[in-house]
Formats: C-alpha cells, sequence, structure tokens
C-alpha cells in the first residue's frame, strides 16, 4: 500500500493537482456494513484501487461530560482519563487493572512516502510519539472509578500484550516478549527483564502491536504478529513469522508459528468453559469499500487462513502472484465476518460477567474504526452472540456506539476491551485517553448508593 501511496504523491505534485482533491475520491460502498458481517457475509466482486480510498475521521477530543452511547439497559461512564493512548489492558488478580499507554515506533517511510503516511496518522489522533509505559489503575472501593494510578513499567518499546503466569509477567513489545517478576500488590516493577523471544519487526512494521494469551496450561504463551504490509508487497522474506499467531514455549523458549495466514491478528481470548481460542483479524485493503470482510475465528493448530494468497476459505487476490491455488484445499474459513474495513482490535467474552441479558454470552469485540472506506465503518463496540454449541451466529448488536458525529469527527477510538473486577465491560479509548466503564443500569445505581 505504501508504495501506491508514493507513487501517486509525486504524481500529484507533478501534476499540480490538490491532494485533498483527489482524497475526496475512491470506492463507496455498494452494501450496507451489515450485509458483510455474520456466518455467511455477502462477498461482492473486489474492485481492485491503484490508491487506497481515503475517509479518515479527523480526531477531536471529547469535551466535559460528553461520551458515546450505550445500548438499551447499559450505562456507560468514565472509569480512567487523562491516558496517553491507553490501548491493551490486562486484570490482575487482585483486581488492579494495567494498562499499556502505548503507539506505533517511529515510522521509518521517508520522503513523500513517510510525509503522507504521517498526515494520515496524525489526522486519526495517532501521530504522537509513544509512551512506552504501562500504568497500573486501582480502584480500592469497587465503585467504577480509579482512585489511585502509578507507572507500573516504564522505557519499553511500543508495548501491547500482557499475561501473568503464577509470579511471572509477560510483556509484548512490538520486537520481543520480556518476562518480569511479579509480586501482587506491587505498584511498580523495577527489576531488569529477561528477553523470552525475539518478534519480527523489520521495517516498516506497519501492524506493530502484539497481544499476548498465555495458555491455559501455563506452558505456553500465544503471541499475534500483523504482517508488514497489504499483500505482501515488500517481499515474503519480510514476513517471516508474521501475519501468524506464534507460540513460545516457556520451558525452552523455542517460538514456532501456531496458526498463519491472518493478515493482522489482534485481540485473543478463550472461549470459557473450552479449550478454543479466538482472535480478531484485519483484513486486506485496496479491493473496493465492501471487501474483505474483517473477522474473528478460532484460532486452529496448523490452520491456514489464506493470506496474502485468498480469503474467506480461498477467494482468490487477483492482486498477488503466484496465485498459489493449490494451497486453497488446505486454508481454513474464518468463523464469522465482522464487516468490511472495521479494523476490529480487542476481543474478551462476557460469559460469566456482569453485562446480563441479552449480552450474557459471546463475544465482545472493539471495532477501531475504517480509514478507507466510504462511507465509515467500525467505530464501536459489538457483541457476537455465542450459541449452546459454542459457535457465533446472528449479526453483531451494538453495545457502545457515538465516537462520530454526524460530520465524521471521531471524538474517540475504541480499541481494547476487559472486564473489571465487578463484572462491568471495560474499553480503551486511545484517541480520547479515556476508559470507558460499561454496566448495567441497575449496577450503575447500586454503585452509585454504595458510594454515597
Amino acid at each position: 500500500m505504501l508504495k501506491h501511496i508514493r507513487n501517486v504523491a509525486i504524481l500529484l505534485i507533478v501534476l499540480g493537482v490538490g491532494a485533498g482533491y483527489y482524497f475526496t475520491r475512491g470506492d463507496t460502498a455498494r452494501l450496507p456494513l451489515e450485509a458483510t458481517t455474520g456466518v455467511e457475509p455477502t462477498l461482492s466482486d473486489v474492485r481492485s484501487e491503484n490508491f487506497p480510498t481515503i475517509n479518515i475521521a479527523k480526531a477531536e477530543p471529547w469535551g466535559e461530560g460528553e461520551g458515546p452511547v450505550a445500548a438499551e439497559g447499559l450505562v456507560v461512564e468514565r472509569f480512567a482519563e487523562g491516558l496517553d493512548h491507553p490501548r491493551s489492558m490486562f486484570r490482575l488478580p487482585n483486581g488492579d487493572l494495567l494498562v499499556a499507554e502505548t503507539n506505533s515506533p517511529p515510522r521509518t517511510n521517508k520522503g513523500i512516502e513517510g510525509w503522507v503516511m504521517r498526515n494520515l496518522m496524525s489526522k486519526a489522533g495517532a501521530g504522537t510519539e509513544s509512551a512506552n509505559r504501562i500504568v497500573l489503575l486501582r480502584d480500592s472501593d469497587k465503585d467504577g472509578k480509579v482512585d489511585e494510578r502509578f507507572p507500573f513499567l516504564e522505557n519499553l518499546n511500543s508495548p501491547f500484550g500482557m499475561a501473568l503466569i503464577e509470579d511471572t509477567l509477560y510483556v509484548a513489545n512490538t520486537d520481543a516478549v520480556y518476562a518480569y517478576p511479579y509480586v501482587e500488590g506491587e505498584t511498580a516493577i523495577t527489576a531488569e527483564g529477561r528477553k523470552v523471544a525475539n518478534l519480527n519487526a523489520k521495517a516498516p512494521n506497519n501492524h506493530w502491536t502484539r497481544d499476548l494469551l498465555a495458555s491455559q496450561d501455563g506452558k505456553y504463551l500465544y503471541v499475534s504478529v500483523g504482517s508488514n504490509s497489504n499483500i505482501g508487497e515488500n517481499g515474503m522474506d519480510t514476513e517471516k513469522q508474521r501475519a501468524a499467531i506464534l507460540q513460545v514455549e516457556l520451558a525452552t523458549n523455542k517460538k514456532a508459528i501456531y496458526a498463519a495466514g491472518m493478515r493482522n491478528p489482534v485481540g485473543m481470548a478463550y472461549l470459557p468453559g473450552t479449550d478454543k481460542f479466538y482472535t480478531v483479524v484485519n483484513e486486506r485493503d485496496m479491493l473496493g469499500s465492501d471487501m474483505v470482510p474483517d473477522y474473528l475465528t478460532e484460532v486452529r493448530w496448523g490452520a491456514h487462513y489464506g493470506w496474502p494468497w485468498h480469503f474467506w476459505g480461498g477467494y482468490v487476490d487477483p492482486r498477488v502472484d503466484p496465485k498459489n491455488l493449490d494451497h486453497r484445499q488446505y486454508e481454513r474459513r474464518p468463523d464469522y465476518a465482522l464487516g468490511a474495513h472495521v479494523a476490529p482490535l480487542g476481543l474478551a467474552f462476557s460469559h460469566g460477567q456482569a453485562l446480563g441479558k441479552p449480552f450474557a454470552s459471546g463475544a465482545i469485540v472493539a471495532r477501531h474504526g475504517s480509514w478507507n472506506r466510504k462511507p465509515l465503518a467500525g467505530y464501536d463496540v459489538v457483541y457476537v452472540n455465542f450459541n449452546l454449541r459454542g459457535e457465533p451466529e446472528g449479526k453483531p448488536v451494538t453495545i457502545l456506539s457515538g465516537f462520530t458525529s454526524e460530520d465524521d469527527v471521531a471524538r474517540g477510538r475504541p480499541t481494547m476491551v476487559a472486564f473489571d473486577q465487578t463484572g462491568a465491560l471495560l474499553v480503551s479509548d486511545d484517541v480520547g485517553g479515556i476508559i470507558w466503564r460499561v454496566s448495567r443500569k441497575d449496577a450503575a445505581k447500586a454503585d452509585a448508593k454504595a458510594a454515597q
């Protein structure tokens, strides 16, 4: 994609055509977003683009008292604010919440290519330097408001995923997984981290997030690593151990590919009561505003999900050579489509939490929002119901919306999701610098009464 951006930007300057005029053009969706969701989404013909559709919601902070809109029966409140790009969250056994304040590592794209990328990221609210920090938030009286905040780990390198196994906290930087000694209740870790595994962060490292999930037996870590490109245009040598879920054996630090062919997997979570874990994946760009649907899927050992050659169980991407057609018979179709270009990042399951019906037994997904679809899509948090067989079904149901205004200004962008010690849903908003707390209205009233 970046090569296309560079070439078109040069052409615009040579021809003296305003970039603003060019960016108002692009592919417009011909299907409603809902059509590209569910177990059997509508897959339209692809519309290859020489330059991506650009439709970025300009980021403007929330005002005092403003916030997103919760679904009927739920209420949303500010759990913590004034954070520096809060993204992934991890709840410790004592109820404390770790939050990664993080952003992309420095962009290495130079010249016009770099200029275009920096401007796009700046407009979307993601152009600032990474804080490279994990903070600890404490709600000691369980009233749904943070009482204390501590810098827990600092001087990291675009940290994202976190996992705790016994007395060891694992943190995934963009380029490596580190282990730290953890003592419950302490508000800072000052010990040097021990490197567990290197991760491919070869420049330009466009998909830089690395989420972590501990295996149920505590013997392994799973690491989600996105691709270095859109469709392998930087060469497949740069994609080694990328576009995949990696497995790290902690006894030996050996690293292997657990599942592959996922362009940009991010959040991961176990389906409660099972040994199955799921991830959400950002699919490829520049095939039109209706294609390709991002997805939620179970991560199967040894499975391949088609990237870069194919998508959704064997559909051929006409731009990629060689076509690798024989490989299609080995590829797994994703389980559930989340919509085209919605950019799903956060994933958690609501089983055993306190949201109540109709959100009691399914996947909660934060859709960070599109930058290359007309009209905008995502910028919300949705619920995907799981049936008694443990399978996703139906269409996504909105839990939290209102992150964009009628004139397509982004007041915030939902990023990752987790549950607090009371069973309320937490949603990190990296543009707003806020963590939102979503609870049942009756639970919120009880909390307010107890706090009086």
